[in-house]
């Protein structure tokens, strides 16, 4: 039952957090993510998959309702997120001796392990 309790804690935590950043994508739009796809030779188009990985995700998370198949996005999303816009922090520092990419490493570590040990009891269903 406790852990149950931890997985819903856990998917709740990092949904309701990556729903935010879906949040102001949702307010602000996505162009600036279609220009970071373009210099990489990708169709801008792609941009709209910020949609799925910070908005519907995170729901199916928050929910546990095919959680891991969200959770699975989100983990793609993030790779996205630090392959296009953060690759020259992967290996820096703040000035307080942080990771620099600690946000987004919690957010790809969290939709990992929820992609990998599942929603738990309290969820819609346990996929």
């Amino acid at each position: 039952m406790t852990d149950d309790l931890g997985k819903l804690i856990l998917r709740l935590t990092v949904g309701l957090l990556m729903l935010m950043h879906g949040l102001a994508k949702i307010m602000g739009g996505v162009s600036g993510i279609g220009g970071m796809l373009q210099r990489v030779g990708l169709p801008d188009e792609l941009a709209w998959g910020a949609y799925i990985g910070e908005v519907l995700a995170p729901i199916l998370v928050i929910l546990g309702f095919y959680a891991r198949i969200g959770a699975a996005l989100m983990v793609v999303n993030m790779f996205f997120a630090i392959g296009l816009a953060h690759m020259k922090d992967l290996f820096a520092l703040t000035p307080s001796g942080a990771w620099a990419l600690e946000l987004q490493g919690f957010f790809l570590a969290c939709s990992l392990a929820v992609a990998l040990i599942g929603p738990g009891r309290y969820s819609i269903n346990r996929r």
